[in-house]
């Protein structure tokens, strides 16, 4: 067992038991009831799946200030700016961190975002509880990240049928064989392997190449963290996937959304 994860349990097993708490919290203030009458007025879900189809190198563009391993990565941080930089460098989608107390996020920098820019946005959170789902839809989210290794089968399958009634279908992510095994198994449409170990912290991305045979032709596979190069992206697209999560290496360069385009006018060549 590696230190981070003898340090008073997982990095995601901390994260998740402070959201439930959150959420807790939350739901005494703005009850479930008043979120779903918000929701029923936001604007109509983007096609955050369709985005995803399209025959190119497709990136989900993330906007984050921090992360638990890697504390502030953007100083100069404005959701509404970088937005409007990645739907003008290429990026077919957005991911927005709103967990407040490890990314430093806010479900404001998503609204920013959807108010940008005319991109589908996903809500990139520790989703645990139903009360998080109405809450993304009535800041206007258009899809949303479900865990499998954060849900029970039993949640992990309501919170999908949950977005799709909502037509915001989730992005379910795994990171072992067993985790996409069970994400199949539930149901889910859009396969993202994390090639980041959330109980560790530690970046691999050979976990993407290892578990890309094991998705279904059907799905939509998307390769997340720890992706900087062309050839990165090169390899992962031969390999089977349709698409790609980039957000770190993208908030420490000085314009991020010209980073983005030169990553993606790279990788295109020679495709």
């Amino acid at each position: 067992m590696s230190k981070t994860e003898t340090r008073a349990g997982t990095v995601l097993s901390r994260i998740v038991e402070s959201r439930s708490a959150e959420v807790s919290r939350r739901q005494r203030i703005i009850p479930e009831t008043v979120l779903r009458i918000a929701a029923g007025k936001a604007d109509p879900p983007r096609d955050f799946a369709g985005a995803l189809g399209r025959g190119q190198v497709n990136v989900i563009a993330e906007i984050k200030k921090a992360s638990p391993s890697a504390g502030e990565l953007r100083r100069d941080f404005q959701p509404a700016a970088l937005a409007q930089g990645f739907e003008q460098a290429g990026a077919v989608a957005l991911s927005v961190l709103t967990e407040e107390d490890n990314f430093a996020g806010a479900l404001a920098h998503l609204r920013d975002a959807h108010a940008t820019a005319a991109l589908p946005v996903l809500r990139k959170d520790f989703i645990v509880d139903s009360y998080q789902v109405w809450e993304a839809r009535a800041a206007n989210a258009d899809s949303f990240l479900l865990i499998a290794a954060a849900l029970d089968d039993a949640s992990l399958g309501d919170l999908l049928a949950l977005g799709r009634e909502l037509r915001m279908e989730p992005l379910v992510e795994v990171h072992t064989a067993e985790e996409l095994e069970r994400a199949v198994a539930a149901g889910a449409r859009i396969v993202g392997v994390n090639n980041r170990n959330l109980h560790t912290l530690e970046v691999r991305v050979e976990i993407s190449l290892e578990l890309i045979g094991q998705i279904p032709d059907e799905c939509t596979a998307v390769s997340e963290s720890g992706l900087r190069s062309p050839e990165d992206l090169r390899k992962l697209r031969a390999a089977g996937f349709d698409a790609f999560l980039i957000g770190e290496s993208l908030m420490r360069e000085a314009d991020p959304g010209a980073a983005l385009a030169q990553l993606i006018e790279a990788a295109q060549k020679r495709l």
